[in-house]
């Protein structure tokens, strides 16, 4: 018998779940690297030149990065507008649009601090990360036409449509951001957890 305890591998083939598989095939993607380079130094760009700004969307007086908290609050609104356009019947509909737009209004500030996390990144954190916004930014616009083409009575049908697609885009983004942070401890986190105590600027252990 094939002992698949440390190899994560059996004689039939590798064993490995298929979520995992796909997010190797992620963070080896080097062909991402051309556009996430440019793209890194833009948001860098932007994001230090206002002196302060990096540190505080990256948590500085908190503690910690506030980027994972702060995704709660659109996607709380966008799934409460998709239980509305569910059950809520017609007399949902304006909670539901109201909720969507909400939704788009929460996550600026969201996808702010979600790229101050990401500048400094490397390798195939920095892979991932970029894939990761690449989806919810997809699913914003979505969410996004949703609110707008609800403005019609006629065309409701189409924006749940919309915000269901969108919330399964969303779904795909908070999959790779729980990767992040999960399965490879990206964060800004305060100077004194990383055993320096004389910053002021959030660190993170896998930030260059």
């Amino acid at each position: 018998m094939t002992d698949t305890s440390t190899t994560g591998t059996t004689s039939a083939g590798d064993a490995r779940p298929l979520s995992v598989r796909a997010m190797e095939a992620v963070e080896g993607a080097t062909w991402l690297d051309t556009t996430a380079d440019v793209e890194q130094r833009l948001v860098e760009r932007a994001l230090t030149a206002t002196p302060g700004l990096l540190g505080l969307l990256r948590g500085r007086g908190v503690g910690h990065a506030v980027h994972p908290p702060m995704t709660d609050v659109p996607i709380g609104a966008w799934l409460s507008a998709s239980a509305l356009d569910l059950v809520g019947g017609r007399s949902g509909r304006p909670a539901a649009r109201l909720l969507v737009g909400l939704g788009c209004v929460a996550a600026l500030p969201t996808f702010a601090t979600g790229s101050a996390e990401w500048v400094g990144l490397r390798g195939g954190d920095k892979r991932v990360g970029y894939v990761h916004a690449a989806a919810n930014g997809t699913s914003f616009a979505m969410y996004a036409a949703s609110w707008w083409v609800r403005r019609h009575e006629r065309r409701h049908g189409l924006g749940v449509a919309l915000a269901l697609g969108a919330g399964a885009v969303a779904a795909v983004g908070g999959y790779l951001g729980g990767h992040l942070s999960v399965a490879r401890d990206i964060g800004s986190r305060d100077p004194a957890y990383a055993g320096d105590p004389t910053s002021r600027e959030p660190v993170s252990p896998h930030r260059v």
